[in-house]
């Protein structure tokens, strides 16, 4: 073991240098090292457990998704808009049609097919942030859109890792697939906001005592802990990882773990492109070589045409549209990690493996190409086509304009079912765990057909206390909103049907109470209907159950914008209620105080900014120090990061004096050298029988006594109280200029 992975870490540090050299992604150095350390290659040594190196390999690509998951962030996604949503949807089934229906023409099997549809359809976020870079462009208004489509499809590539593991070990009917949909969904919406409400309230409690070791080991193991409760409700160790990375993602602590994880990551992350790379063999590649051909045709031209329309109908001008369709025309990791679980499971043939890897390379390399090529393309098409259709398709929207009323309703339904959908898992959870672990336990403490339902009444009576605040917020929430009450206001049609969205969401928590009595009791449906009308009534009303559901919303809701809070207080991010001052054509600036700035050094009562520029100094950022609402007494230093509330020309003039009210350069820095000087207090000098603050050798002279000789190798300190005497032999300290002022009260001896 140790001598494969000598083997494989010398072969992958030389190849990833000689890659750095020539300016070519990483990737393709690991894939290289793998095909050097293979069997495939005669002329060096291979690796000899190969077992080994794939079970590494599986830990990297946990760690792979782990680190993406901390890069990723679902508020982001919830903000971004459907136009990336659409997007990624029209390239993602199109790209997957055409990679089955190439496959069909070839005549492969029908997983092989399936998989090399899901290969096709996930373009690398690696490959084209790199080749954004290098070329210069990643400050681009196109290359955003496309980075926000990456992002969406790595999402939706564990979603299809999951559908696909599922789809190879089960039956493929509808069935089957929305039942592992729902699943996912139920899993997704548990896990994220159990853990968003959990974990950051842990790593709080702990922070005084985690150093970077111990954060690292805490990062990795709730990493590791959720990758296996991934695989024991059915899913892969990766997927687990990715929702561990996300909510981690929401924490203070993600820029920290992101750093601290990094060598892991790219450690383990090197073994898995290195296994990949082994699989490469040249036969097969010799042998599939017009597939591999027609694999990187589909790809160019597919990526180019159906991006191209897919980011069009999103909303985007024909010209921006070419741009991001054009920059998509490769596939790359999740490539590979989708064909690594497909030989996993047994239901791909080996060859897929290295023509898939033939084909990464071959369009990794066009990658930078096919981004030049847009905007000639996009001219040769503009000389082709009718101006007035270019016109046309440059101005094409998908969006159609609402009415007020119609965005009201469409955001007040949107929350709610939002509400219900999340609550409702929440609560049908705390029944599964009550029901699977609390009941049994409960009923063996107390046996018997006598006691029996007793220990029913009792799990039941705590599982109703448990999901009470999820059920009264269900119920409850978005009654009292704005958007309710507009309604409620505007028109006396909307009160039945507002009414109606309360009734409904009643019915569904009654449900929820229905199920529990129904599966603790023997009673009558409608004396169960009954006293579950009664117990969801009693929550509602219930003053209890309303603080401890408001007091879990406000704590969820800290952790989920914990890390948004410690952007504003670091200054990495503007606090968000300049929202409302812009409002009042006010607004936030912020300003640093130059090194040689007059100001630093004085109280903000002598610098009168209030009455000077008419501004509010709110915050000043000192370091990792942030001292909100300064008073009179705080005193400026040099490098304090100031935010300023004021209207665009009180912080213009405020910024101007801030850049011109500065210490004048020394044009004489000669003449500050210090030098030192010895002195002998004569019989006529003015400092015989003074003490040292008597004799204003440091307030008058500015120079400054720093020992005294009495015949010994080393100076000694002079006591403040003592007085000279006459033959004192002292050791001055001053500039040149202030040595000689002092001399003209007494005789220099050497210099």
């Amino acid at each position: 073991m140790i001598r494969d992975l000598a083997l494989i870490l010398i072969v992958a540090g030389i190849t990833t240098i000689v890659f750095k050299k020539l300016r070519q992604p990483l990737v393709l150095g690991y894939l290289v090292a793998g095909f050097l350390v293979s069997p495939h290659m005669p002329y060096t040594m291979s690796v000899v457990d190969e077992a080994n190196i794939h079970s590494w390999a599986e830990i990297g690509v946990m760690f792979t998704l782990f680190s993406l998951g901390l890069d990723f962030s679902f508020k982001k996604i919830l903000k971004m808009g459907a136009s990336p949503i659409i997007s990624t949807v029209i390239i993602i089934f199109c790209m997957m049609a055409l990679g089955i229906s190439v496959g069909h023409i070839f005549g492969w099997a029908k997983m092989d097919c399936i998989f090399l549809g899901g290969m096709l359809a996930m373009s690398s976020t690696t490959i084209i942030y790199k080749a954004f870079d290098d070329l210069g462009v990643r400050q681009q208004q196109f290359a955003g859109k496309v980075m926000s489509v990456l992002i969406l499809e790595d999402v939706l590539a564990i979603i299809m890792m999951v559908m696909l593991s599922a789809l190879a070990t089960g039956h493929a009917n509808g069935g089957t697939m929305l039942t592992s949909a729902l699943k996912i969904v139920f899993f997704l919406v548990l896990w994220l906001v159990v853990g968003i409400y959990a974990i950051p309230m842990f790593l709080r409690s702990v922070r005084k005592l985690v150093n970077n070791e111990t954060m690292l080991i805490v990062a990795l193991g709730l990493c590791c802990a959720m990758a296996v409760f991934s695989t024991e409700v059915g899913f892969s160790e990766a997927f687990g990882a990715f929702i561990m990375g996300s909510i981690l993602a929401e924490t203070i602590e993600a820029d920290r773990i992101i750093k601290l994880v990094e060598p892991v990551k790219n450690l383990f992350g090197a073994i898995f492109f290195v296994s990949v790379g082994m699989l490469v063999d040249p036969q097969v590649i010799v042998q599939y070589a017009l597939p591999i051909f027609i694999l990187v045709l589909t790809i160019v031209l597919g990526q180019a045409i159906f991006g191209t329309l897919a980011f069009m109908l999103a909303g985007e001008s024909l010209r921006s549209a070419m741009k991001c369709g054009f920059s998509m025309s490769q596939i790359g990791e999740f490539s590979f990690i989708i064909a690594s679980m497909g030989l996993s499971l047994g239901v791909i043939g080996r060859f897929l493996y290295p023509v898939v890897v033939a084909v990464s390379v071959i369009t990794t390399f066009l990658t930078p190409y096919m981004i030049k090529l847009a905007n000639p393309a996009y001219g040769r098409l503009e000389r082709h086509l009718p101006g007035k259709l270019i016109h046309w398709l440059n101005s094409m929207q998908m969006s159609r304009p609402n009415t007020i009323q119609q965005n009201k309703w469409k955001r007040l339904l949107s929350q709610m079912l939002l509400n219900t959908v999340v609550y409702g898992i929440l609560s049908a959870a705390v029944i599964a765990i009550m029901f699977t672990f609390a009941l049994p336990i409960v009923r063996r403490l107390l046996p018997g057909w006598e006691l029996h339902w007793y220990a029913n009444a009792i799990t039941g009576i705590v599982t109703i206390i448990l999901i009470a605040p999820f059920l009264r917020a269900m119920v409850m929430k978005k009654n009292h909103s704005d958007e309710f009450k507009r309604l409620w206001l505007e028109s006396n049609l909307n009160r039945p049907l507002l009414v109606f969205t309360i009734i409904v969401r009643f019915m569904i928590a009654l449900a929820f109470i229905f199920y529990i009595i129904n599966f603790l009791t023997r009673f009558t449906n409608a004396l169960m209907i009954c006293i579950g009308a009664v117990v969801v009534g009693l929550i509602m009303l219930s003053r209890v159950t309303k603080t401890r559901s408001i007091k879990m919303e406000r704590q969820f809701m800290l952790n989920l914008r914990s890390r948004d809070i410690q952007a504003q207080v670091q200054g990495r991010k503007k606090p968000l209620y300049e929202g409302h001052l812009l409002d009042r054509d006010i607004h936030i600036g912020n300003f640093e105080l130059p090194e040689n700035s007059s100001w630093s050094g004085r109280k903000l009562a002598d610098l009168q900014m209030r009455n000077r520029f008419g501004v509010h100094l709110s915050s000043i950022l000192r370091g990792a120090q942030r001292i909100n609402i300064p008073n009179g007494e705080t005193i400026l230093f040099p490098g304090d990061h100031l935010q300023v509330i004021g209207n665009d020309d009180q912080l213009k003039r405020f910024g101007d004096s801030i850049e011109t009210e500065l210490i004048p350069a020394d044009t004489e820095i000669e003449k500050r050298e210090m030098k030192l000087w010895q002195m002998i207090i004569t019989s006529k000098s003015g400092f015989v029988g003074k003490t040292l603050e008597e004799s204003g050798i440091r307030d008058v002279y500015d120079c400054m006594v720093v020992g005294v000789e009495e015949g010994q190798e080393n100076l000694t300190m002079i006591d403040p109280m003592r007085r000279f005497e006459k033959g004192d032999i002292i050791w001055v300290v001053g500039e040149l200029d202030s040595l000689k002022r002092l001399s003209l009260v007494n005789t220099v001896i050497s210099s």
